[in-house]
């Protein structure tokens, strides 16, 4: 049974999200922190050294010791803001592993510029230097959201498919452009009362779906990348955990050009070559695998942080 089909509509579980949330708050962080050297120096670590340390020097460029900016803030005096609390929760998750003096900056939100001091945060431009974009996997209730997709490639409908409001510049082109294309089904449409709405589970029904950028990265992406249909975007601009910069053209999603101009002859491609197509969504699917290891994924968070704790300037600890 799809549990998470029938049950969730594809997404994952808010309420169980916070439940879990809750429940790490009421652990006293002394008991995590007692574990920090144990966790760092894992012979689980050393046996996946070469993988771990590669993604971590991703996320965290740092190469030398920085200045914080004045607002950082030290761990211990962390506290659940009023909004956007998810950026708290997921931060606070690894944070807590460390000395409370520690200082710290965070961005929550959607990030599309450098921060002039190294400073945690969800998204950062792909392109430019930007090291002091530190990369967490922040909002990953909503973000990280992998399916169990019933319909094989061949079941599919030979479209694209594509739901949003397009209200960016960029979006409302698109629309525009393939509102009424023969190989397109694409409307405006974000909320489930909205004339026409659909679904994750209707969007499955099609080969391709559309995953463009919104104000910072695509969200539909993983799910798109974790089912049978195809990401169709074109190169991405903005990262995340996910490593978007990391993706293939043609390889793990279908590009286009910037200007949507190739659209159709990238579609009637793929639609001709059956092989090529299934060939993206194997290579979608193993580029999915390396984030559901929850084991790695915290040693990779954990040492993330222990990296940018050690590359900026914090008070001299007892």
């Amino acid at each position: 049974m799809n549990f998470k089909r029938i049950f969730l509509r594809n997404k994952n579980n808010k309420i169980y999200y916070y439940i879990k949330a809750i429940l790490r708050e009421l652990v006293p962080d002394s008991l995590f922190q007692a574990q920090l050297t144990k966790r760092l120096d894992s012979t689980y670590y050393r046996k996946n050294a070469t993988y771990i340390d590669d993604r971590v020097n991703y996320y965290n460029k740092l190469e030398r010791l920085e200045i914080l900016d004045q607002d950082a803030i030290e761990i211990g005096k962390y506290r659940v803001p009023e909004r956007i609390r998810v950026y708290y929760f997921d931060s606070k998750e690894y944070l807590r592993y460390f000395n409370p003096k520690l200082r710290f900056s965070i961005l929550p939100g959607d990030i599309i510029h450098i921060p002039s001091h190294p400073t945690l945060l969800k998204s950062r431009p792909i392109h430019g230097n930007n090291s002091n974009a530190i990369v967490l996997n922040l909002d990953k209730a909503r973000h990280f959201n992998f399916l169990q997709d019933d319909v094989s490639f061949d079941k599919k409908i030979d479209m694209l498919v594509g739901r949003s409001g397009f209200g960016q510049i960029h979006r409302s082109r698109f629309y525009q452009l393939y509102y009424d294309h023969p190989l397109c089904n694409i409307k405006k449409a974000n909320r489930s009362s909205d004339k026409d709405y659909l679904s994750i589970a209707g969007h499955l029904d099609y080969k391709f779906i559309l995953a463009l950028e919104g104000n910072d990265v695509a969200t539909n992406l993983k799910w798109i990348m974790s089912s049978n249909s195809i990401a169709v975007m074109p190169m991405p601009k903005y990262e995340t955990w996910f490593m978007e910069g990391r993706l293939i053209p043609d390889v793990h999603f279908i590009c286009i050009k910037d200007d949507y101009s190739d659209l159709e002859e990238k579609l009637r491609y793929f639609m001709a070559d059956d092989h090529a197509a299934r060939r993206i969504v194997k290579n979608a699917h193993e580029y999915i695998a390396q984030f559901k290891n929850k084991k790695i994924e915290d040693i990779i968070a954990l040492k993330v942080l222990d990296k940018y704790f050690t590359h900026t300037v914090q008070p001299k600890l007892q």
